[in-house]
Formats: C-alpha cells, sequence, structure tokens
C-alpha cells in the first residue's frame, strides 16, 4: 500500500532533508587523499546530533554504523573503514536522517583529487540521471517513467544501471512501496499521485551492471571491478510536480 504524506508530514520531512543536505555539505569540504570514511562516519554522527538528529540506519537490520561509504567499484552499503583514500578514487555516502520522527534519505558520490577523465563522465551522467527523473516526477504520470527516463540516458551515454538496488518509499520508516526500479518502460507501475514521497537513487556502473555481494552481507561491488557512482534525493509529488526534499 502507497501512503500518502498530508503537507504537514512533509514539511517534516523537508525540516529532515535540510539537515541531511546541511550535512552533504560540510562532507564535500572534507572529502580529500588521505581522508578516511571513518573520519567521514564520525563527523556525521556528531554533525546529527548537534542539529538534533538521529542516523536512522545504524541499527537497521543489524547495520552498524550511521553512514554506508562505497568506494570506487562498490556500488552501495559499503562500511566506514580507517583506509585513507587516495587520489583518483570516488566515494558515495549514503545516510538516512530521523529528525523528529520524519526521514529523509541522500547519497552523494565524491571525487578524491583528481579522477580519470572517464571517471569524470560517470560522476556527470549519473547525477544528471537522477534530475532527468525528477523532471519527470508529476501527478499523472506513473513510476516506470522514472525508471526509463534513468535507463534510456544512461545506456546512451555508454554506461549501464544497476537492477539490483532500487528507489522505494519512504516515510516515518526507512522503506515503505513503492519500489521505484531505475530501469523500465514508460506508461507502467503505479500512477504518481500527489502526496507520494520516495527516493530517486540511481546507481550506474562503467561496466556491467550486474553485482556481487560481500561476505559481510551489505556491501554490494560491480561484478567487474569497474567503478559506480550513485547520486539520490528524496522527493515528494505535489500539484506543480517534484519537490526535492533533500536539495543541496
Amino acid at each position: 500500500m502507497i501512503v500518502l504524506k498530508s503537507e504537514r508530514e512533509i514539511q517534516a520531512m523537508h525540516e529532515s532533508g535540510k539537515i541531511l543536505a546541511a550535512c552533504h555539505r560540510e562532507i564535500a569540504k572534507l572529502i580529500k587523499p588521505g581522508v578516511t570514511t571513518w573520519e567521514i562516519e564520525e563527523f556525521v554522527e556528531g554533525f546529527l546530533k548537534e542539529h538534533g538528529a538521529k542516523p536512522e540506519q545504524k541499527g537497521y537490520k543489524g547495520y552498524q554504523y550511521a553512514t554506508c561509504a562505497s568506494i570506487n567499484e562498490e556500488i552501495c552499503h559499503g562500511y566506514p573503514r580507517k583506509t585513507p583514500l587516495k587520489n583518483g578514487d570516488i566515494v558515495t555516502i549514503d545516510m538516512v536522517v530521523n529528525y523528529n520522527g520524519a526521514l529523509s534519505d541522500s547519497a552523494w558520490t565524491y571525487k578524491v583529487g583528481n579522477v580519470s577523465k572517464e571517471t569524470e563522465r560517470l560522476l556527470q551522467v549519473t547525477e544528471e540521471s537522477l534530475y532527468r527523473a525528477i523532471e519527470v516526477c508529476v501527478p499523472g504520470n506513473r513510476i516506470g517513467d522514472i525508471g526509463h527516463a534513468i535507463q534510456s540516458y544512461v545506456e546512451g551515454e555508454g554506461f549501464s544501471v544497476v537492477r539490483d538496488f532500487i528507489g522505494h518509499g519512504i516515510g516515518n520508516v526507512i522503506h515503505e512501496s513503492p519500489e521505484v526500479p531505475h530501469y523500465g518502460l514508460p506508461n507502467k507501475g503505479p500512477r504518481l499521485k500527489e502526496g507520494m514521497v520516495f527516493t530517486i537513487e540511481p546507481m550506474v556502473n562503467v561496466g556491467t551492471y550486474k553485482s556481487v555481494r560481500d561476505p559481510n552481507g551489505w556491501t554490494a561491488s560491480t561484478a567487474d571491478g569497474k567503478y559506480s557512482a550513485q547520486y539520490e534525493h528524496t522527493i515528494a509529488i505535489t500539484k506543480d510536480g517534484a519537490l526535492i526534499l533533500t536539495k543541496q
């Protein structure tokens, strides 16, 4: 069942999203060669506490951290660690913020120092695919239109779209209906209605879309070891289109 949110609920989630976006802006200042994702983890914990919020994914189904920190070929759910980032790396920091019971969810991929031209393009295409998907999020369109907007653009640019992880509804719990694939056919799936709130979070790979799971049970990486990027916003459907709740 898809739960439609009231204006009050959306506003509460927007306040949560503002804290999350502010945290990402600070993370962008910290990312450089030599920094560890464990340092980012500790920063996020402290930042959220200072703002009266908490990391919702810490403890979720046994996950132990405030952030997911996925480096290079890691697609998602990477553990924070004490290994220094290197020049040419990319790192995706993903987090879910709980502010007074209202949740927001956003991931962003960061360059570490100077990256290759191919990597630069990967990041540009992935971020652009997110915003192309958001453009079609108007009442009356369908969930399939979102996936089609992403897949048709990404594959046209020579990259691939991950199938094993998708966007999702969100409210006072992390995962709700609807499921939001980043691939598929237009004019298919549930119709978008005012009050729907969900994430769009395309994960885009240089090579194959296929993934493999780490023995830790969480971290997913590309099957061919090539780089992967992700950009994610939480959005609400309004009568005027999509409102980005995690806008930076």
